[in-house]
């Protein structure tokens, strides 16, 4: 094998698999957020706030070891950690030990009364939720400039579809809202998600706090205030009040329902920007030198539509993981969610991250064609006024139920030719022509004023951003700053 060029890549990083969600498509700060740094790092400052709150109540730990566990939280050996694993074959063994190498006066009090579960399931509360805050600020990415969309196209006449065939008028921008509900539905889900998040909190082996009684000679209060400082250095409100060795796998199935929702409105989306691309109405944003086919160069597809249907995809099957692996955590707990947590947790939040970073750049590029359109609309129209046709039949001394056999005769007459080639649909122009119907052509032009249909859906649009939107825009414009964690916002 020939040496790389140079400037290449290490090779090593081409000849072993890594996540696609991570490598291609999940964003910086998301990826930053359920790296190894981040998580151990949370380790050691969960294992920092245990050792200050047991030595502020008493404990025998002097302060020479809270500073050097202080000086040494991030700049983790993870050599070192490998060589410890392989030893311990036990990975928060390993890194308590690698921890006692960077900040020895502390080596021996660090995780001192605690079990893994106190520092592990801790830290990957901490994870979820500042993996929730993160989804957060790219659904507002999104909201945004669907916000300006829907305003912008809030009066353009356009067909409704249901069961996928042609139905009554909306309007481009009032098709937008139905996007946008479904995100602000989700926002609700996530806040409440968030605010009632509990923290594990400082429960021992079993839950039981033996442990950390034994510590402080059978003090309750001062077990119970453990507990308590230690939640709340992490920002959480409460703990939860009992646990087994982990906290219930439930939060997992719960946050994740809450993440697969997100990824099913944004699917919801893909799929209507797929196929109103393929009527040539609206398209997403195609790059100056974006190839689309690498045979027929004529192509412009939706690969961001379709690729954020096919992360969904993947999102939503995650879901029904953490049910399951909730449903066999047998009595106190077991160990086969360890492995799977590993893999569903930050793949959930990694592809919820990607999907929404697609949306949003779909969302600001929208590309609108009013003359297809209109078109559109024009095909179809004269059908969906055929009700008022009659009315206006009647107005003129026609009789309601000859004028009816009259229009669906013309009109099935009008369909069968615009499907055998027919440039436009005639339906009017055969009404006019036929002395049976009691009607002018002046009159059949004024009720197919495509304006005339579209109901209030103008100024829906014009209420549900100045009701519904624009309150969650002003929140988030004036939401306080994070706090940091291990660089990680949260």
């Amino acid at each position: 094998m020939s040496a790389p060029p140079s400037g290449a890549a290490p090779a090593e990083r081409h000849e072993r698999y890594t996540s696609p969600l991570a490598e291609r498509y999940a964003s910086p700060e998301m990826t930053a957020l359920w790296s190894p740094q981040t998580r151990h790092g949370l380790w050691r400052r969960i294992w920092l706030a245990l050792a200050e709150a047991e030595r502020a109540l008493g404990a025998d730990i002097p302060q020479a070891a809270v500073d050097d566990m202080r000086a040494h939280l991030d700049d983790i050996d993870f050599h070192a950690v490998a060589g410890y694993e392989r030893r311990f074959r036990h990975d928060v063994m390993a890194h308590v030990h690698a921890f006692a190498d960077a900040a020895p006066a502390a080596r021996r009090v660090i995780h001192l009364g605690a079990t893994s579960a106190d520092i592990t399931d801790n830290a990957d509360l901490i994870q979820l939720r500042s993996g929730l805050a993160i989804l957060r600020r790219q659904i507002m990415h999104v909201l945004r400039p669907l916000a300006a969309f829907a305003r912008q196209w809030r009066a353009e006449p356009a067909l409704g579809y249901t069961h996928l065939q042609p139905a009554q008028l909306t309007t481009v921008g009032k098709r937008a809202t139905l996007w946008i509900q479904d995100l602000i539905l989700d926002l609700a889900d996530l806040d409440h998600c968030v605010a009632t998040l509990p923290f594990r909190g400082i429960k021992g082996t079993t839950g039981t706090q033996g442990s950390y009684l034994e510590l402080f000679h059978g003090d309750h209060d001062k077990v119970r205030d453990l507990d308590r400082r230690v939640t709340h250095a992490f920002g959480f409100g409460s703990a939860l009040a009992v646990t087994g060795q982990t906290y219930s796998r439930k939060l997992d199935a719960r946050v994740l329902a809450v993440v697969a929702g997100i990824t099913a409105s944004a699917a919801k989306f893909s799929g209507d920007i797929r196929m109103l691309q393929a009527f040539g109405e609206i398209e997403e944003p195609f790059e100056t030198e974006q190839v689309g086919s690498s045979a027929m160069a004529y192509k412009r597809n939706p690969m961001r539509s379709e690729r954020i249907a096919g992360l969904a995809r993947f999102a939503q099957s995650l879901e029904a993981n953490a049910n399951q692996t909730h449903s066999v955590q047998y009595f106190e707990r077991t160990l086969d969610d360890s492995a799977n947590r590993r893999l569903v947790l930050p793949e959930s939040f990694l592809a919820a991250d990607a999907i929404l970073v697609l949306m949003a750049n779909i969302a600001a590029g929208l590309e609108v064609h009013p003359a297809r359109i209109r078109q559109r609309v024009e095909d179809e129209l004269p059908f969906m006024a055929t009700e008022e046709l009659i009315v206006r039949a009647v107005r003129a001394g026609g009789d309601r139920q000859a004028a009816h056999e009259t229009i669906r005769r013309h009109s099935m007459a009008a369909a069968r030719a615009v499907k055998d080639g027919a440039r436009h649909n005639d339906l009017l122009e055969r009404l006019a022509a036929d002395p049976a119907f009691p009607a002018t052509a002046g009159d059949l032009r004024q009720a197919v004023d495509a304006s005339r249909y579209i109901g209030r859906a103008a100024d829906q649009v014009d209420d549900f951003l100045a009701s519904v939107v624009a309150p969650v825009l002003a929140r988030d414009d004036a939401e306080p700053g994070h706090a940091t964690v291990s660089g990680v916002r949260v």
